[in-house]
Formats: structure tokens, C-alpha cells, sequence
């Protein structure tokens, strides 16, 4: 053994070329092992949301990668009868998060781009063909046995993630569990790039500034629940259930796909990039952590794909632990941080994983009387109109590093906005191109940093916090920031580095008693004497 890292991580699909981005920003020492040589060829994980896009952004790779997405416009759920009994559409809407809520994009692309942004960083190695067989850890480092060809060696890091998929040589070495979330159905998944338009049937109730070509269908039909998506540029995706007494073998042929894409694509040319079986099933690891090691992605978690979760899971996943293992690393927190990353990210993952788990069996039902009941149902319950969408599934954080969550809605734990705001030479950017990655303050027009008390301007500084007063620093011409702050009755919000909100306060001076709130949430250490000591009186 001959270097040591900071980090090893062991998978670059990616949910493990992101983290390594993000960890090369981070500054952090990274070691990234890769059995395969090149990137996967098959267009397996398709969905981004806004949220993604931003962390792509802050890892500096979003320009590298989106000129090859698509913008969508959404989600509709058709009945048996052909009408609608969900629409989670997004057409039209306001863009809070400066990005649409939905993009798509082909998975051999985004992991190139992600693969290539790792040149970047004189601290970043990437291996390939290197397959981890063995993980040992003691109380200061993991050691993991490597095979490349016929060569075996031994790296060590500081800590390892297990980004290594869903039959993940790591979590298996660890002697982790599966919890089984009891949904378990086979579908064929075929990919194909159409040269036109899918021929949709009529919808009944689709609203009619909806554009289907743009829309991501979910087809609740008793006969052969499928669903439709919308690839970038020509490529497509079909999902059909398979019915029972059907098998792999028999779905997977040449003319049995054919005569299932027939009734979408008569008259349109077409070729099959891939046909292939899959078992949607909700699975979540007993534990993400032990030691030095943790999982992400799928690794620790597995979901149906019906609201696109599943790759956007592992990248929220890699943001919430860069910045924790940053500030452990660089000496700036004791290591208890790390504790809060199953506490935050499990809970996120189980809801929305329930929530499409709900949405797989009310799609999967194949007694016809039960799927005219369900759309009753479902219709009674639709809102009167679109507001609602596949993004607002995402529940906010209620455990870890965020200050007191109370019944009163704070926004603590939410998803921060990411407003247009005008720079100093007076161009539009995006809210996160002027304050930049990190710790962020952003305070009422009078907020300034004399507001905080010394020990806070201490513990702000630790953190290499940035503070932003609004109409001084952030002129906003659409008001966003400001209502954001007059809804949850503050003068001031905390937003962590991976954009969700630690906290707020109703006045400026309040700032201060945040700061000290955080400084014991991040077990922050080194600083100085008379600082440490106001915040252990706090």
C-alpha cells in the first residue's frame, strides 16, 4: 500500500461518478474503483429531477451534460376506461428551483460526462477494471483488497462507500440486510429510437395545453398495465407488465416485442436499442453504515420506477455525505456527524419508495372491477388542477442536521429555492451562480453580519459560511426570496450546502442563536477557545 485516501469509493455508475465529482470539489483525497472498463451501454436509468440538476451544478459538471436532456413535462396516470386518474403535470408552471421538474437523458451519455469531469482534480484517481473482493476495517481505516487482472493489491482510505449497485460486493461483505417492502413484479423494458411521433389514443380529461409527447404515461390498464416515456431526443421507452403465465423468455422475443409496440409506432420507423425482463421490487438496506463504510444508491435502496426516483435516491444520497465526510476530514467536525446520514437520508428514501410502491399496486391491477373502482376513487381525490407534481412527492427532511422541526411550517428541512436573481453586472443567473457551493445566510434587507454575536461570526467563518442580504447583495426581480421568507415568518434561513434548509429565525439577531444551534448539530470542532466555550453554554 503505497497512498492513502480520503475516500475510496467502489462503483462509477452514476450515482458513483457524481459522488466522486462532488468529492473532487470537495477537495477530498478520492480513490474510485470500477470492475468494468468502460461506461454501461445500455440506457438503464433515464429520469433527473430539478433537485439533480442542482447538484450536478454545484458539482460542476450540469454544462458538460445539458445540451443531451430533454425537458418533460410531467406525469399522467390513464384508467382503465382511457381518461385520466392522475395528473402530475408541470406545463406552464413556475419554475421555484429555476429548472423544469422533469428531464430525461441516455444513460451512457450522462455517465461519459460525469467520467470525464473526474480529469478535473489532481485528487481524484479513477481504476478501472479494478474489482474490490475483500474490505477490512480497524479503528483509523479500511483496507480493501483489489483484483486487476492477474494483479492483487491492498488500498486503504480513511472511508469507503458502497456505490456498487443492487448486488452490491460491499453491502454483501458487510453482512448487511434487505428489508423486502413486500412489491415484487416482473416487467419487460424495451428502449427504441423513434423516428416520429407515438401515436397516443385520445386521453379523456388530459388538460389541453398537455403535450403527450412530453409526458411520461402510465397506462392503468387491467388488460396490460404499461408505461410510455419520453426519451432525449429520439429515443423512447415502453414498459409493459408481464401478465401471469407469461415468462422472460417468451416476452423478451423478437415478434412478441413487435406486435406490443405495433398499436404506438404504425407507420413509424423504429429500432430496438434493447429489450430486456426486470423485477420491480422495493427493497432498503438495514443499515447503510458500519464503521468506515458506508452505501448509497442502490446498494442501500431499490424502488419501483414509477416516479423516476431511483437514480435521483443515490445522488441525493452522495450530496448528503460529501459534505459531511468533508468537514470530518478536514478536522472541522468530529466524526459523530456521519451518524446523521441514515438518520436524514432513510427516512426521505422509505417515503417515496412507499409512495411508488402505492402508485405500482393501483397501476398493477388486473381485476377489471377493482381498476373501475380504483379510478372512481382516484378521480374523486384529483385536484382540480395541475398544481401538483411528481416533485412534490419528495418529502423534507425531519432528522439529523436541521434546527428544532416544530408543527408551525418553517420550511426547516425543505428544499431551498433557487430563484433567478440579477448579478453585479446585471445579467439573470441562477440563484446558486452568485452565492456559490457551501454554507449559505441569506437575511432581509437590513440583515448584515454585524448582526452575530462574535462567537457566531466564528462559528460562521469555521464553516466558510457566505452571508447575502436581499436588495443589497441579491436583487431579485420576481420577489421569490422574500415571500419564501415572509411565508415561513422569518428574517433570515440557514441553507446547507446540498440546498435543503437548516433552519430559520424571525429576527436578524436570531442568526446568532442558529449558529450556535448548528455548531452543536455538526459536532463542529477547532474552534476558537472563546468561541467553544459560548457555544457550549448555548
Amino acid at each position: 500500500m503505497s497512498e492513502f485516501w480520503d475516500v475510496a469509493l467502489v462503483g462509477c455508475g452514476p450515482v458513483g461518478a457524481f459522488a466522486a465529482n462532488l468529492l473532487g470539489t470537495c477537495g477530498l483525497r478520492t480513490l474510485v474503483l470500477e470492475a468494468r472498463t468502460d461506461p454501461h451501454g445500455q440506457p438503464r436509468a433515464m429520469h433527473l429531477d430539478h433537485e439533480m440538476l442542482r447538484l450536478l451544478d454545484s458539482a460542476g459538471v450540469l454544462g458538460s451534460i445539458q445540451g443531451v436532456l430533454r425537458a418533460g413535462d410531467g406525469h399522467v396516470h390513464i384508467g382503465a376506461d382511457g381518461g385520466v386518474i392522475r395528473y402530475l403535470g408541470s406545463a406552464g408552471q413556475p419554475r421555484p428551483y429555476s429548472f423544469a421538474n422533469d428531464y430525461f437523458f441516455f444513460q451512457p451519455e450522462l455517465e461519459h460526462a460525469l467520467r470525464s469531469g473526474l480529469g478535473r482534480f489532481p485528487n481524484v484517481q479513477l481504476q478501472l477494471g479494478a474489482q474490490v473482493t475483500a474490505a477490512h476495517q480497524s479503528d483509523d481505516e479500511v483496507t480493501l483488497t483489489v483484483v486487476q487482472g492477474e494483479r492483487v493489491s491492498r488500498v486503504a482510505a480513511r472511508y469507503v462507500i458502497g456505490c456498487d449497485g443492487a448486488s452490491s460486493v460491499v453491502r454483501k461483505s458487510l453482512g448487511i440486510e434487505l428489508q423486502d417492502l413486500r412489491f415484487d413484479e416482473p416487467w419487460l423494458v424495451v428502449d427504441a429510437e423513434v423516428e416520429g411521433p407515438i401515436r397516443f389514443p385520445h386521453f379523456k380529461g388530459l388538460p389541453e395545453s398537455a403535450d403527450i409527447q412530453r409526458l411520461s404515461v402510465m397506462l392503468c390498464d387491467p388488460n396490460r398495465p404499461a408505461t410510455l416515456v419520453p426519451g432525449r431526443g429520439v429515443h423512447r421507452r415502453w414498459e409493459f407488465m408481464l401478465l401471469p403465465g407469461e415468462s422472460p423468455e417468451q416476452m423478451n422475443r423478437t415478434e412478441v416485442v413487435a406486435e406490443l409496440l405495433k398499436p404506438w409506432l404504425q407507420d413509424v420507423p423504429y429500432r430496438i436499442v434493447r429489450a430486456a425482463t426486470y423485477r420491480f421490487h422495493g427493497l432498503l438496506a438495514r443499515r447503510w453504515r458500519i464503521g468506515r463504510v458506508f452505501l448509497a444508491g442502490d446498494a442501500a435502496h431499490q424502488s419501483p420506477p414509477f416516479f423516476g426516483q431511483g437514480m435521483c435516491h443515490g445522488m441525493r444520497d452522495a450530496a448528503n455525505l460529501a459534505w459531511k465526510l468533508e468537514l470530518v476530514c478536514k478536522g472541522h467536525a468530529r466524526e459523530e456527524l456521519l451518524n446523521t446520514y441514515q438518520v436524514e437520508r432513510a427516512q426521505q428514501v422509505r417515503q417515496v419508495v412507499d409512495a411508488a410502491i402505492d402508485a405500482g399496486r393501483y397501476i398493477c391491477e388486473l381485476d377489471s372491477d377493482r381498476a373501475r373502482l380504483r379510478d372512481e376513487k382516484m378521480r374523486a381525490a384529483q385536484l382540480p388542477s395541475s398544481a401538483a407534481t411528481a416533485a412534490d412527492l419528495i418529502p423534507p427532511l425531519s432528522r439529523g442536521v436541521l434546527a428544532e422541526v416544530g408543527s408551525v411550517d418553517t420550511g426547516v428541512g425543505t428544499r431551498f429555492i433557487q430563484p433567478m436573481v440579477r448579478s453585479s453586472n446585471g445579467s439573470l443567473q441562477r440563484l446558486d451562480q452568485v452565492t456559490g457551493r457551501g454554507w449559505v445566510m441569506i437575511g432581509h434587507s437590513e440583515f448584515t453580519e454585524g448582526c452575530l454575536s462574535p462567537a457566531a461570526r466564528a462559528i460562521w467563518g469555521h464553516l466558510g459560511g457566505k452571508s447575502f442580504a436581499i436588495g443589497t447583495h441579491l436583487e431579485e426581480p420576481e420577489g421569490c426570496l422574500g415571500r419564501w421568507l415572509e411565508t415561513h415568518r422569518a428574517k433570515v434561513v440557514i441553507v446547507r450546502p446540498d440546498f435543503y434548509t437548516f433552519g430559520v429565525h424571525s429576527t436578524g439577531d436570531g442568526a446568532s442563536a442558529l449558529l450556535h444551534l448548528l455548531a452543536r448539530r455538526l459536532h463542529l470542532t477547532s474552534l476558537p477557545t472563546w468561541g467553544a466555550r459560548e457555544v457550549a453554554q448555548y
